[in-house]
């Protein structure tokens, strides 16, 4: 028989409790008043705070500070509750006394300064929403623009007509009323040398005197331009234009905008008109960005179908601009026929890296590549580098029609675009109009990106299929190029390779010549509101009546309504009355029989009650159980009918119990009736087909049951991201592996994201969004979005043990937003603190009603690990979904040796500053010949400010490991990889302490090796540079990226970590940290190398102040465990100096810990300090005593360099 969900089993899911006087603390959870069970369902005013809520986010929010997540030192909120955990809740490790531990440890006081601290370290998770959201689309078209056009040839594409479609179009569909418009300006000299010359400035200032011969012979001076008296004018008009919209959206008047503008700009360099641009208007407002409003990023998005040389040329040097380009190329034939329009070039010197060409060598390619280009390629760059504003080279001569594209692209794929950077820079995005000489669909191109601009939702993409083979081809060039210089790019685990499909896959690798239809005719919903949202107190009535402490408590729906009034995002939202399900809708997915038991709890007593839930998985029943499963479930399929109705675009169910675990005949994990399962088959029985719909479940527990639910359904594709810990993680078992792909019809149409551990962040949700998510869903095409939105991974949960932050989940919501017309539906499923649901919920919700997604700080790459889980899960489905497959990569021309140069982090000091390159002295060793080769010195200069934390030491494996055991300290600020050979690696490494600015001494004189990027195929070029002495970087993925520490071990602790993976725990006392992190020596495979790596602690944590005054009997290493007498692997508690054995042995300082509280113990091994709540090993000023006692004892002596 099951045992119950309770505390008497060992598997149920409920967080680590403390009591203390009346409060709960939730491990990384808030400070909360425990609930009581009501006797009755509480009926709280809306906007009311319950006083059993929580008692720290509720009138102090305007007052938080929020924690910068720029500081890469931050102590994780996470704690190790459910680690290894494999039910909902579960301990760590089941032990006879961890129980009795647990009582004890609950009737233990924290210190007053310890709870303010857990106060003050929560703090970080408020999202300040209550700053004012900016709003508008400003629009500048000025009818002067159209005062010139070619004399000599009225046939001349770039002509007056362009602008008269456009303004037609647009008040056709009533967009001009409804932008902000404003006055164009005609830029000043000193604007434009920003970027041009005096001289050619002056020069195009004379054309306004020349007669028509005169200007001809100018013209035929230069490539594919011509000149007009008005050329001039016109020319500075349209560069004061879109500085006019600079100064409004970096000046908070308006929230984005548009210039429609002419004659385009793109292609104008330095001193040379080019490709009918005089002056380059984007280049010259990110300059002018930079020098009058301080802006230190700018991304520049260049779509128009031809390159951009004259942009790319202008920053190709330059860290603080990041140029991106998707152009038609075909190996150079198409104009502007230039070598540097190719993938391989990337940028140089500091500048490398922030060049992204995106070549297409043919035509006709589709919305679907072009969204590839951005899934795959610039947003994950984009995330990296930050960007505070966005400008767009928005050309519209790759929609299908357009005579000198011949491209296929649609106005609606434009409008997904325009959508997916407006999540970028908190929506400062300028669209500034460049080619398109199509009439009919250049109009059409600007009308839908001026619709997305304004909020309105993308249309749906006719057919969006997934990127041809050539696509893919330009694309996994384009990534093997720019892996060296971006941590977001590195593909753990992925091998590109060519794809070997059987059976019907086949007939995708090359299609023929693809005529485009008719360009479709796009409608716009009207709306009478924008976002639903049900609700009904009355859910409240399900609470558990034999533990007032349970997670799943009716106070979680509450706070999340209450987050929304105080905001005022509920009253912006259209309110829909809540009702319960019929029986006809529950059966859709549920026995007759499963409901008829659960019908049957209304009138059961209590000890019936108990006996009932105990028979389900992780379930407690209520008398109002029933009735409010059944209104959660009702109210959800309500919202369903107003999105479907058209009554409101998206939508947002708070309601509970939640769904997603229950199976059609059994409730599971604190769900009763499947409320995403029903509201799906719900929307397919009104809509009277089967409709198409993605369920994406990003709780934090795989949603098993909805995963059985539709696992033979084709019409419903199930994407959960969860953890799963190698079947360890509840549900337990392998239904959440990524093998798991659906039965019969529906195989492929479930896709499982398998986290194997904790610390999930915004970064590996935002890899798995832009590599697997997305592409699948496009490809898929979905008419509705349905999302279980559990907040459980979202940090500070305690049973998640991840931090996704409030920021994250509404990027995450952003880009969901793209798909279905924009028809998506949230459904609250789990999330357990109370502060991290309702900011979460509320982030999301704002992003629903169209409010841009507040700026999201990536302050690590993704995880390793997650990176594996990705690729794995990527691995299987590549056979079922097109967009997955990757092209091979040929190595055609072979490696090349260069110098080495490593890319300081991207927070350059100063536009087209030198600073921040990282150059090492000494011999090259050739890559491909192993011989070492001569490299003159560069000279290096380190901004301060710069944190860096990459140090690789590489080593053959037929060197003794001795050779690194001296002890290295390297600054934080600064970056280096480095490779040592036999000959000066002692040397390089043997006691040197390199001072605070800089680390050239401990590499000094060393042999580097460089590995080049392959080259690709299709006869494309190769990664060079045409820059004399200009160095590309060596490839962290070569040099294994990211070696964050003070320390190299000794080399015997270092081959602890050579225990596989299964086995390997962090630290004596870890309690789940990602081993990928932590590795201190590992094998480079089949090569013959090997990695030492070490571990950075934080120089902070606000747990210090448990720290204890040392026993005047001071510290015995010697002593045993006093559990169980071990005398190996021991570590003392720095609270109570009590000492126990290791995780190794018998876990009994974990069990300590639990059942204490107590959060930092010293390892008499090799005297580190870990922190269980920080999750990290600490080094401080603070626990330097403790150290240097211990060490006295140890070895006799003071410990050196104890300051």
């Amino acid at each position: 028989m099951r045992s119950k969900a309770l505390f008497v089993r060992p598997h149920a899911k409920l967080p680590f409790l403390s009591s203390r006087g009346g409060v709960t603390l939730l491990r990384g959870a808030v400070l909360q008043q425990a609930p009581q069970a009501p006797a009755a369902p509480q009926n709280l005013v809306r906007g009311e705070v319950s006083p059993t809520m929580t008692s720290t986010g509720q009138n102090s929010t305007t007052t938080r500070q929020r924690r910068s997540r720029h500081n890469l030192r931050s102590p994780p909120q996470d704690s190790s509750v459910t680690l290894r955990g494999t039910s909902k809740g579960a301990e760590l490790r089941s032990s006879p006394k961890l129980a009795e531990f647990k009582k004890k440890g609950r009737m233990k006081k924290l210190s007053q300064a310890a709870e303010q601290d857990l106060i003050v370290e929560l703090q970080g998770l408020d999202l300040n929403l209550e700053a004012k959201t900016l709003s508008g689309t400003g629009l500048v078209f000025d009818e002067q623009l159209n005062e010139f056009h070619c004399l000599w040839d009225d046939s001349f594409p770039e002509c007056p007509e362009r602008l008269h479609a456009i303004k037609e179009q647009l008040i056709q569909e009533g967009l001009l009323d409804r932008c902000v418009s404003f006055q164009a300006r005609f830029a000043e000299k000193e604007e434009l040398m920003l970027v041009h010359s005096l001289e050619y400035i002056d020069l195009m200032e004379t054309t306004q005197y020349m007669n028509e011969g005169e200007l001809r012979i100018l013209a035929d001076t230069y490539d594919s331009v011509y000149l007009h008296p008005n050329s001039y004018t016109c020319a500075c008009l349209a560069s004061g234009s879109v500085l006019r919209l600079v100064d409004a959206v970096l000046g908070a008047e308006i929230r984005n905008g548009m210039a429609i503008i002419r004659p385009p700009g793109h292609h104008a360099q330095h001193s040379l008109m080019d490709g009918y641009c005089m002056f380059n208007h984007v280049a010259v407002a990110a300059r002018y960005a930079q020098q009058k409003h301080g802006i230190q990023r700018v991304l520049i998005v260049d779509w128009d179908v031809h390159h951009g040389q004259g942009t790319q040329f202008t920053f190709d040097q330059d860290p603080s601009v990041l140029y991106f380009s998707i152009h038609r190329y075909e190996q150079g034939r198409f104009w502007p026929h230039l070598k540097a329009s190719n993938w391989s070039t990337t940028g140089f010197g500091q500048g490398q890296g922030y060049t992204i060409n995106v070549p297409w060598n043919k035509v006709g390619m589709r919305d679907a590549d072009y969204i590839a280009a951005f899934l795959q390629v610039l947003l994950p760059v984009a995330f990296e580098f930050q960007p505070q504003l966005v400008l767009v080279a928005a050309g519209f001569d790759a929609l299908q029609g357009d005579p000198k594209g011949e491209m296929a692209a649609t106005p609606a794929g434009f409008a997904q675009l325009t959508h997916l950077l407006m999540g970028l820079a908190g929506g400062r995005l300028i669209l500034s109009l460049e080619g398109g000489y199509n009439l009919h669909s250049l109009a059409e191109g600007v009308s839908a990106s001026l619709h997305t601009l304004l909020g309105d939702p993308c249309p749906m993409l006719e057919s969006p299929g997934a990127p041809c083979p050539s696509a893919q081809l330009s694309l996994s060039c384009v990534l093997e190029a720019l892996e060296p210089f971006w941590e977001i790019l590195v593909r753990s685990g992925e091998t590109l390779e060519e794809d070997n499909m059987e059976g019907d896959n086949a007939e995708e690798e090359e299609e023929g010549p693809w005529q485009p239809p008719a360009l479709p005719i796009l409608t716009w919903p009207v709306l009478q509101a924008r976002t639903g949202l049900v609700y009904d107190q009355q859910m409240m009535g399900h609470y558990n009546l034999w533990d007032n402490h349970h997670p799943e408590m009716p106070q979680r729906i509450s706070q999340i309504m209450c987050r929304l009034e105080e905001l005022g995002l509920a009253e912006r939202c259209f309110l829909l009355p809540a009702r319960p399900a019929t029986d006809a809708e529950l059966l859709t997915c549920h026995s007759a029989e499963y409901v008829g038991r659960l019908r049957a709890t209304e009138k059961m007593k209590t000890r019936e009650l108990h006996c009932e839930g105990a028979s389900f998985d992780s379930i407690y029943i209520c008398p109002s159980t029933f009735a409010c499963a059944k209104l959660a479930t009702g109210a959800t399929c309500c919202l369903v009918e107003a999105v479907l109705a058209g009554e409101v675009l998206n939508g947002v169910a708070v309601v509970r119990p939640p769904g997603h675990h229950a199976e059609q005949d059994a409730a599971c994990g604190f769900c009763f009736f499947n409320t995403v399962a029903v509201a799906a088959r719900h929307a397919q029985a009104i809509s009277g087909h089967a409709l198409r719909i993605l369920i994406v479940d990003w709780d934090i527990h795989h949603g098993n049951g909805t995963q059985h639910i539709f696992e033979e359904d084709p019409s419903i594709l199930y994407i959960s991201l969860h953890r799963y810990d190698h079947g360890t993680f509840f549900p337990m078992g392998n239904e959440g592996a990524s093998n798991q792909v659906g039965w019969a019809a529906g195989a492929g149409f479930t896709v499982n994201v398998a986290w194997n551990g904790p610390r999930m962040g915004d970064a590996e949700y935002l890899a798995a969004w832009h590599r697997l998510v997305l592409p699948i869903a496009y490809e898929f095409n979905p008419e509705l979005v349905l999302v279980s939105a559990g907040f459980d991974a979202a940090r500070g949960d305690p049973l998640g043990g991840c931090q996704v932050s409030p920021e994250g989940y509404a990027h995450l919501t952003h880009l969901l937003m793209g798909l279905a017309g924009g028809h998506i539906i949230l459904i609250l499923e789990g999330g357990y603190n109370l502060t991290s649901i309702s900011e979460s919920m509320a982030a999301c919700t704002r992003t629903l009603l169209g409010d841009p997604p507040p700026l999201l700080t990536l302050p690590r790459p993704p995880l390793s690990g997650a990176l594996a889980s990705v690729a794995e899960t990527i691995q299987v489905h590549r056979r079922y979904w097109r967009s997955l497959r990757v092209t091979k990569v040929e190595d055609k021309e072979g490696s090349s040796s260069s110098k080495l140069i490593t890319k300081e982090a991207r927070q350059p000091t100063s536009p087209g500053s030198a600073e921040g390159l990282t150059t090492l002295e000494g011999n090259i060793l050739d890559a491909s010949t192993g011989k070492a080769i001569s490299a003159s010195s560069v000279q290096e200069s380190t901004p301060t400010q710069v944190k860096s934390e990459t140090v690789v030491v590489e080593l053959t494996q037929n060197q003794s490991s001795e050779a690194v055991t001296g002890e290295v300290t390297l600054d934080q600020t600064t970056s280096k990889a480095a490779t040592l050979d036999q000959t000066t690696l002692e040397a390089a490494t043997e006691g040197s302490t390199p001072n605070q600015t800089t680390s050239e001494e401990a590499v000094e004189g060393a042999e580097l090796t460089q590995t080049h990027p392959t080259s690709c195929a299709d006869n494309q070029i190769p990664p060079s540079s045409p820059v004399p002495g200009a160095i590309p970087p060596i490839s962290p993925r070569k040099l294994t990226g990211i070696l964050r520490t003070l320390e190299l071990g000794k080399a015997q602790e270092a081959a602890e970590s050579q225990i596989p993976e299964d086995e390997r725990l962090l630290g004596e006392a870890v309690g789940g940290q990602d081993m990928d992190d932590l590795v201190m020596m590992q094998a480079f495979g089949d090569t013959d190398q090997a990695l030492f790596y070490a571990v950075t602690p934080l120089p902070w944590c606000p747990h210090l102040v448990a720290v204890c005054p040392i026993p005047e009997a001071g510290l015995d290493v010697t002593q045993p465990c006093q559990d169980c007498g071990a005398l190996e692997e021991n570590w003392v508690c720095l609270s109570c100096y009590e000492v126990y054995c290791s995780r190794y042995i018998s876990a009994h300082m974990l069990q300590h810990h639990e059942g204490s509280g107590h959060p930092l113990v010293l390892s008499y091994v090799d005297l580190s300090t870990w922190c269980y709540q920080c999750q990290a090993y600490v080094h401080h000023q603070a626990l330097l005593d403790a150290k240097n006692v211990a060490h006295q004892n140890k070895f006799g002596e003071d410990m050196p360099h104890s300051h």
